[in-house]
């Protein structure tokens, strides 16, 4: 078991480095550093602040779906540890693991811990569904006949298939473990209100995080119209999600490149793009390590 899990990491290392050479060859090092240091320390520190804010209102999403009572503090401070544990972990939920592990000591139930984790993703993605959907025919013309342009649609029909599958016919019930899991999601489904306003949230989460990206794009002296990343941006997160690759480090700088190229953005400028919208969320999810150097001290009194 060890041994299989030492292997897929190191196929995930792999993944990473190889997606980097690929698109590092293809840019060019020195540009993208030269591409990059455009960024005005103003500029980044802003993405950075924009990062926090969507985090924060994020913690209120997940405050609204947990049926428990927990103050805004001690889960933001639990949603800036998994946010820091992401940018390391493979994949983009490694730090959900994290989070849910110290949630637990105080929850009353794993299970439904676990639940309200899996719906604040679920209604995080929802929105960046409905996000690139709704400005996906605004931005039909830029694909051409480029075969990208069926991607979002068919993410999002596999999304619709994936939902129906756990949610309506619940082919997860056999197993005990789940139990928990649909109780919690047969409760929250009367919530409407609730389930409103979290989406709401979540909207204007990847409202911000695409923000940032043009905001640095800008700050690069390269103005993209924002309704194509309401459209490319949910494509990669989506790509960047899938766990083959460290914290999605070489993927998505292969997939912004692949896909801003259509609106003949050069490989230099979209993988510098890529690199500091990284950096900038790496930067932000800092006050992560100091929440979970704190927690770690507590544990050991």
């Amino acid at each position: 078991m060890k041994i299989n899990k030492t292997a897929f990491f190191l196929f995930k290392l792999a993944v990473s480095a190889l997606s980097l050479y690929i698109v590092f060859s293809e840019a060019g090092p020195r540009q993208i550093l030269s591409m990059m240091r455009r960024i005005g320390p103003l500029y980044f520190l802003a993405s950075c602040l924009i990062y926090i804010a969507a985090q924060a209102i994020s913690t209120l999403r997940w405050k609204l779906l947990l049926p428990e009572n927990f103050t805004f503090r001690k889960l933001f401070s639990l949603y800036m540890i998994g946010a820091f544990f992401n940018s390391f972990l493979p994949g983009l939920v490694g730090g959900d693991v994290v989070k849910a592990y110290y949630l637990n000591k105080d929850a009353r139930k794993l299970g439904v811990t676990l639940a309200s984790i899996f719906m604040d993703r679920y209604v995080g993605y929802v929105a960046l569904m409905i996000v690139g959907m709704v400005s996906y025919p605004f931005a039909l013309r830029y694909f051409g006949a480029s075969v990208y342009k069926w991607v979002m649609p068919a993410i999002v029909c596999a999304f619709v298939v994936g939902s129906f599958l756990f949610f309506g016919l619940r082919l997860g019930r056999r197993f005990t473990t789940m139990s928990d899991f649909y109780e919690y999601f047969v409760t929250l489904k009367s919530r409407r209100g609730v389930i409103a306003k979290a989406v709401l949230m979540s909207l204007c989460v990847q409202i911000m995080g695409f923000s940032a990206v043009a905001l640095l794009a800008s700050a690069m002296g390269e103005d993209i119209p924002i309704f194509l990343l309401f459209v490319f941006l949910p494509i990669i997160i989506t790509v960047t999600t899938v766990p083959i690759s460290i914290s999605g480090l070489g993927v998505r700088e292969g997939a912004f490149v692949l896909l801003l190229g259509l609106i003949g953005i050069r490989p230099e400028l979209a993988t510098s793009l890529s690199l500091s919208w990284f950096f900038s969320s790496f930067l932000g999810s800092i006050p992560g390590l100091a929440a979970y150097i704190r927690h770690t001290s507590g544990q050991r009194r």
